[in-house]
């Protein structure tokens, strides 16, 4: 079980982590949405969902109506996915593999074994590519097992998700589970076994919040919707949706 000082450590690299590989590079990625090129626009649908936002088809409510979905949908799911890799690296550095493959070694704190773990962000974080990479490092390991005589056993070899629960695991990782027999870590599950510690994993929930609670961007956010509502394609765009009908 992690002592109290490395469970600080964790912690406070945790929030270093989600400030600046999180926060920094969501922000970076909102400033490019300042041009219409940066958007794939359906004019039938994008001036019904401006004035269901806001009540009108103006150049502003178009851009809020394509700016919220972005910043508040894929480029933060997008954001986070990306950031894990450095997640590794930067929160989970002390139980960083030097197994080919593999992202983290530790020991389970049920059974003492060691295992050799995959990280991936989510439940549904997978598609059905992943099933086979995943399954093909975890080979690697098993057959460098076998060369170096360790004793290896089936459930040494582990998925680790960061966040979610079991009833949200995608047919991807259930088939890691059935077909390859791996075991899957969901959110606490996980956290659990890697420290000891069954409060961990609402600990870092905590202290992410914490941390969270900075980013106020809307000054900046308006000023992204401000300039994309100047963009020649959305002008054109508002005005044709204003145009009386003939």
């Amino acid at each position: 079980m992690l002592s109290e000082d490395q469970k600080k450590e964790i912690l406070e690299k945790a929030k270093h982590w989600f400030r600046d590989s999180v926060m920094e590079s969501h922000l970076k990625n909102a400033q490019k949405l300042k041009s219409s090129t940066e958007f794939n626009i359906n004019p039938f649908t994008t001036t019904y969902l401006a004035n269901f936002l806001t009540g009108n088809a103006s150049p502003e409510s178009i851009a809020k109506a394509l700016v919220y979905p972005r910043i508040l949908g894929t480029s933060i799911t997008t954001t986070f996915g990306n950031a894990i890799q450095h997640f590794t690296n930067d929160v989970l550095g002390t139980f960083k593999s030097t197994t080919s493959g593999i992202d983290v070694e530790y020991i389970d704190q049920d059974d003492q074994r060691r295992k050799y773990c995959q990280i991936k962000a989510g439940p549904n974080t997978i598609n059905k590519d992943d099933v086979e990479t995943i399954h093909q490092h975890f080979q690697a390991v098993k057959n460098l097992a076998r060369t170096n005589n360790l004793k290896l056993q089936l459930d040494d070899m582990v998925v680790g998700i960061v966040y979610g629960e079991r009833s949200e695991i995608s047919g991807h990782y259930k088939k890691l589970e059935s077909k390859h027999n791996y075991v899957v870590l969901v959110g606490k599950e996980f956290w659990t076994k890697l420290t000891g510690d069954n409060e961990f994993y609402d600990d870092l929930i905590a202290v992410i919040d914490a941390v969270a609670q900075e980013s106020d961007f809307c000054e900046q956010l308006n000023a992204i919707i401000s300039e994309l509502a100047k963009d020649q394609h959305i002008l054109e765009l508002a005005n044709m949706a204003n145009k009386e009908p003939k």
